[in-house]
């Protein structure tokens, strides 16, 4: 089924002539060379590559050339690629198809790679595909798993025991089948692992994928996308400390399920409106599957109590009208610290400083977490604000570090970060993110400035700067007219 699977990749694209699918492969190759230019991408440029051509029946004859422009050649030629494919008559009334095919296609092996989607995104966009029809897609594919489901479970009681008995025993046979994708042990179990109904997934990923999808060892490596025992994150809750860490579990913001994921992470917490970890991410727009890390609240709340305190006696000192431009300026050049914040200072040190310690902690942890692929095999998005920020660096900081950490960070959002912001300290952090790494600062944020006070002067914080990396991940993104 897997060469069917490559022989037809959806029912219209089997249309297109081969000058419109060597474009299209063209295309996707010089779009790889573009966003993974680095050496240690080579070789999932090369097998993503390799794949494609064979899936899009082109001749072996091109695929010296696909290589080559997935080594970097020929970038010039993208324009006039997307052009071929924007003019073709297969394609010109519906390009969407090209999304559903590339989804299609980076689906096969039960895996989602966070660098095939960013390839996915990036490919719509040069072929003018609002990102909303990927989502749309995405949905669909995981509405076919859910119907099937329910399915299942609206049947009689003599009926379902019956069928909880033949669940059983195929349980055992996709245990069995579970070593498919390439010796890798996939984790099994739940709803999740329903089968996808053929019929209806082949609208979306043409006949032959849902025909290779729909056999068992399809259902065993679709599972695969979703988290152990088909809990997934919320599944996951630490049974004993690790190292310092007291707290670290992660809590549902939807009840939605999506092929990719996103996970919020809160940077400190405080009485009122702000008292949980979901309270600051219910706006939160990002993936219709979202997930916030409840961390060390103790410790959190301890310091948004200082932080409250501290901010509310300076709003009052600042109440005087005289005092205002005379105490901000000097706030602002971080030269002159009023005597009455200074007071306060031992106050806000410790918590400050345990939180910081216990942030790069609970980032690595996170980081390990991610490894097990407790998400399942699927994009994940991380946003975090001030030490919810410092999480994510130290999380990234760690999966550098190891190895298989590619393909499975898709875009992170950093708001307030309390870190280095040297770029030399962000560049092993592209080797790890497919996407963006969004660095949200506020050059005006004094309590920001106030707890590096004792650091030396020449600390670059990413939160109050930008960072300044040269690299295409790299967006700074100033916040001052939105924080101030």
């Amino acid at each position: 089924s897997e060469q069917a699977g490559e022989k037809e990749p959806c029912v219209l694209l089997g249309q297109l002539g081969e000058p419109g699918r060597f474009a299209y492969a063209a295309l996707c190759g010089i779009s790889l060379a573009w966003l993974f230019p680095e050496k240690e991408q080579s070789s999932f440029r090369t097998e993503f590559i390799e794949g494609f051509v064979k899936w899009l029946d082109l001749p072996e004859a091109v695929l010296p050339t696909m290589t080559a422009f997935a080594s970097g050649l020929g970038g010039e030629g993208k324009e006039t690629f997307a052009q071929i494919l924007l003019e073709d008559p297969i394609l010109k009334e519906n390009p969407v198809v090209i999304t559903q095919d590339l989804l299609s296609f980076s689906l096969r092996d039960g895996s989602y790679d966070a660098r095939a989607r960013v390839l996915i995104c990036h490919v719509s966009w040069l072929l003018r595909i609002p990102l909303e029809e990927l989502e749309v897609l995405e949905e669909s594919l995981l509405e076919s798993l859910k119907e099937q489901k329910e399915e299942e479970s609206e049947t009689a009681e003599v009926s379902r025991k019956k069928k909880e008995r033949r669940k059983k025993l195929k349980r055992y046979l996709l245990i069995g089948l579970a070593t498919v994708g390439g010796g890798t042990v996939i984790g099994l179990t739940g709803g999740l692992a329903a089968p996808l109904v053929a019929a209806g997934a082949a609208t979306i990923i043409g006949s032959a994928g849902a025909a290779a999808l729909g056999s068992t060892a399809g259902i065993a490596v679709m599972a695969s996308l979703f988290g152990a025992a088909g809990a997934g994150l919320t599944g996951y809750k630490m049974k004993k400390r690790v190292g310092a860490i007291e707290e670290f579990e992660f809590l549902p913001l939807t009840e939605g399920k999506q092929l990719h994921i996103t996970i919020a992470i809160t940077g400190w917490l405080c009485a009122g409106k702000y008292g949980s970890f979901t309270a600051p991410w219910s706006s939160l727009l990002q993936s219709s599957e979202q997930y916030c890390l409840a961390w060390e609240s103790k410790y959190l709340m301890e310091l948004g109590t200082v932080l409250d305190s501290l901010l509310n006696g300076f709003v009052n000192m600042m109440a005087q009208e005289a005092l205002k431009f005379t105490v901000l300026s000097g706030i602002m050049t971080a030269l002159t610290w009023p005597a009455s914040l200074l007071t306060v200072a031992s106050v806000i040190d410790n918590p400050w400083g345990v939180c910081l310690h216990r942030s790069a902690e609970v980032g690595k942890h996170l980081a390990h977490i991610l490894l097990s692929r407790q998400q399942g095999k699927r994009p994940v998005t991380l946003i975090g604000f001030s030490l919810g920020a410092r999480v994510i660096y130290f999380c990234l900081q760690e999966m550098a570090q190891e190895k298989d950490s590619q393909g499975l960070i898709e875009d992170v959002v950093l708001l307030g970060a309390p870190v280095e912001g040297e770029a030399k300290y962000w560049k092993a952090i592209t080797k790890v993110v497919s996407g963006r790494i969004i660095n949200g600062y506020c050059r005006g944020d004094w309590l920001l400035r106030f707890v590096y006070r004792t650091s030396s002067v020449q600390i670059n914080v990413a939160g109050l700067q930008p960072v300044d990396l040269d690299d295409r991940r790299m967006v700074n993104m100033d916040l001052s007219s939105v924080v101030s």
